[in-house]
């Protein structure tokens, strides 16, 4: 069996747009975050940066194999307008997650999922799931 190069790609509700904006988004997320559209972000970023526990979990999600010694699992996060550059799925709903792998592009976690989640500990429950189902 060859080896596949596999990436689990985190979508944000939101698009790039630089300190300002990513200074507003924090005061939204901490004072109304009942206005804030991305749960991706709110569960996953504080006032300060990725949250530790995921930004653990994710590191840890990355491990090398020991055939070859290369990598096969990568995770990356995006933001939709950088999403929608790089994949163009045109009925991308979000946040989400999608699985790249040699079968192309398929989600991994949708949109309604994603928002039913409600911390990080939820958040890593669902990616260990999905692994599952996914035989990852």
């Amino acid at each position: 069996m060859s080896e596949e190069k596999k990436k689990l790609v985190f979508v944000f509700n939101a698009d790039t747009g630089g300190k300002w904006k990513g200074f507003k988004e924090t005061l939204s997320k901490t004072f109304r975050p009942s206005s804030y559209e991305c749960n991706l972000c709110a569960v996953t970023y504080g006032a300060f940066g990725m949250k530790k526990e995921w930004k653990k979990f994710v590191n840890n999600l990355d491990v090398p194999v020991e055939s070859m010694g290369r990598d096969i699992f990568d995770i990356e996060f995006l933001h939709r307008d950088e999403f929608d550059q790089k994949y163009k799925v045109s009925d991308a709903k979000y946040p989400s997650a999608y699985l790249e792998d040699n079968e192309g592009l398929r989600i991994f976690i949708s949109q309604d999922e994603m928002n039913a989640v409600k911390d990080v500990e939820e958040l890593k429950e669902l990616v260990n799931k999905k692994i599952k189902e996914f035989n990852l």
